[in-house]
């Protein structure tokens, strides 16, 4: 699944309406830069959860938890040391708990990521314009 956004509102509103199709248990890993768009999807997200309390990234505390249709747990892994220290702050009970958890900076935790996930990549191309990103979103599986 391929968008193109041309604000920060058209990224939250996309966000909003792919949020509609996420069920318990989903991971969403989401790969870009800083500054790319990436807490902008999550707060989408998190209205299409039901969710009305501010969305932040958890730079310091690396997982945020909000409450709304399903759980939301929103971590930013960009200041950890190593998977051990995801497993320290309850990672499996989170990730294959009864919510959905978006994982910011997942390459830092690739093996221990799950292999059914969703991919998300937001990209800029100033080509076109300042505000315009590239939002790319591929369903990983398990291999059979």
């Amino acid at each position: 699944m391929e968008f193109e956004s041309n604000s920060y509102e058209e990224t939250q509103k996309f966000a909003e309406k792919f949020s509609k199709t996420l069920k318990a248990g989903d991971v969403l890993c989401m790969y870009g830069d800083l500054g790319v768009g990436k807490t902008a999807f999550v707060q989408g997200l998190a209205k299409g959860l039901g969710i009305d309390e501010p969305i932040t990234s958890p730079t310091f505390t690396i997982v945020n938890e909000y409450s709304g249709r399903l759980p939301l747990y929103h971590f930013d892994v960009y200041r950890i040391a190593d998977s051990d220290e995801m497993y320290e702050i309850g990672y499996e009970e989170y990730v294959y708990g009864d919510g959905v958890s978006v994982i910011e900076w997942p390459q830092l935790i690739d093996d221990i990521l799950p292999e059914k996930r969703y991919d998300v990549t937001i990209s800029k191309d100033y080509s076109r314009h300042d505000n315009y990103r590239k939002i790319e979103i591929q369903k990983t599986e398990a291999e059979k």
